[in-house]
């Protein structure tokens, strides 16, 4: 399954979500050793676009939030 190029990634799942520092399940650490950061959230937002682009998603699981790719 491909995700569509026009997919709805809401900027505060990056800039209040993945980019923020978090005692536990922190995705920030990981992210900035790449170059993310809160300064530059539109650089992962068009990193995350390019590489939905190219590759085909693959469901990981499901539960009551709905489904993981």
């Amino acid at each position: 399954m491909k995700i569509p190029p026009d997919a709805i990634i809401a900027n505060d799942k990056l800039t209040a979500y993945l980019l923020v520092p978090k005692a536990r399940n922190d995705k920030s650490k990981f992210l900035a050793q790449a170059g993310f950061t809160q300064q530059n959230p539109e650089a992962l937002l068009e990193a995350i676009r390019l590489l939905a682009t190219g590759e085909e998603a693959v469901q990981n699981r499901a539960d009551d939030y709905g489904t993981f790719y």
